[in-house]
Parts: structure tokens; C-alpha cells; sequence
């Protein structure tokens, strides 16, 4: 069984730096992510990569420098204030995490990976409502956002709710098709819900 809050705090750890689980850095311990030009069609043309790589090694590294890309925001202040939310998740400083991060999404609502953290820090406060509400706000700006996703299909999985955690997991693997956990709950969501039979 899928360990929720292990895999969630992995994907904040992703977003933080890069989006590998330790398992997959250890796979690929050289791989820097490169960071992207501003140009949005780069981080398209990424995007689309990722969406039919099937190396698992290669797919991370694609992943890797898209979320590098998207942890940039194009201003050094409102930079500093997502870093200060990660840094206080990573010490377990939840509430102060929210703080930094509600500032970041007050000051650049556009943002899509400041509403991804705040959702991040909320689950971890086991504040549901107002995570799924900022994932909400996440996809809105970002609909291939494979992280949030992922953090969906998590609460709602967390929440009760298998099949919407199926369709939130099946739209990240949409994405990111060779991303191993994902594959992981998919495939485990479908025989509880009864879509896939042994």
C-alpha cells in the first residue's frame, strides 16, 4: 500500500528542487536539471517530450528541469518568499510556510507554483479543504501540472474518494507517463474501484 504522507512530502521535496523521488535520484545521481529559457514554448515543447518519454531515467531528467522552470516566477523578491515557504515546510514550520506563501500568492496570483506550495504546506497541516482548494488554482494557471495532480489524486485518495483520485492520477500520468508512483496508484486504485481485473 501506497504511503500518503511519504509520497506527498516527496513531492513537496520534488517541487523543491527537482521532480525526482530519492529512489530516482540515486537512478540518475549526475543529472542537474537545466534551467529553461523564459521562452513558454521551451517549457512546451519540454512538456510535450515528457508526455511520450518512456525511459523512466530520461523522463526525470525532462521533468526535473520543467519543474525547475516553473519554481521561477521572473521576480527575485517573490523567488525568496518560495524558497522561505520550502524551507520552513522542510523544518516542519507549517504555519509559517502558509505565511510566506499566502504573500506569495497575494502579490503574484498568476503564480502557479505558489498556490502548488501553499496546497503542499496545508496537506501537511492536514487542512484539506484549503489544499484542494489551491490545487484548484494550480490547474487553473497550470493544467499540466503533473505534481499538483499527483497531490490530488493523494487527499482525494486520502479523502475517501478512489475514483476521483483515479481520474486525478490518470491525468498526471497523462503527463507524465513514466512517473513510477503514479503508475503505482493507478494500478492499484483501478482493482479497488473495479476497473481493472486480475
Amino acid at each position: 500500500m501506497i504511503d500518503l504522507r511519504v509520497t506527498l512530502k516527496a513531492l513537496m521535496v520534488i517541487a523543491a528542487c527537482s521532480y525526482a523521488t530519492f529512489s530516482m535520484a540515486q537512478a540518475v545521481p549526475d543529472a542537474q536539471p537545466e534551467v529553461l529559457s523564459e521562452d513558454p514554448q521551451v517549457l512546451l515543447n519540454r512538456l510535450g517530450t515528457l508526455t511520450g518519454e518512456a525511459d523512466a531515467g530520461e523522463a526525470a531528467r525532462l521533468a526535473a528541469e520543467i519543474v525547475e522552470r516553473w519554481t521561477h516566477s521572473g521576480s527575485a523578491a517573490l523567488d525568496l518568499l518560495l524558497r522561505r515557504g520550502q524551507a520552513a515546510m522542510e523544518e516542519g514550520e507549517y504555519r509559517q510556510a502558509i505565511a510566506h506563501l499566502t504573500a506569495l500568492t497575494d502579490h503574484a496570483p498568476d503564480f502557479a507554483e505558489g498556490w502548488n506550495q501553499r496546497a503542499t504546506a496545508f496537506f501537511l497541516m492536514e487542512e484539506y479543504g484549503a489544499a484542494i482548494a489551491d490545487i484548484e488554482q494550480v490547474l487553473i494557471l497550470e493544467p499540466r501540472h503533473f505534481g499538483a495532480l499527483a497531490g490530488l489524486g493523494i487527499m482525494l485518495q486520502q479523502l475517501g474518494d478512489d475514483v476521483g483520485a483515479l481520474r486525478a492520477f490518470k491525468a498526471a500520468a497523462q503527463v507524465y507517463p513514466a512517473e513510477e508512483n503514479v503508475n503505482r496508484a493507478i494500478e492499484q486504485l483501478e482493482q479497488q474501484t473495479g476497473e481493472r481485473t486480475l
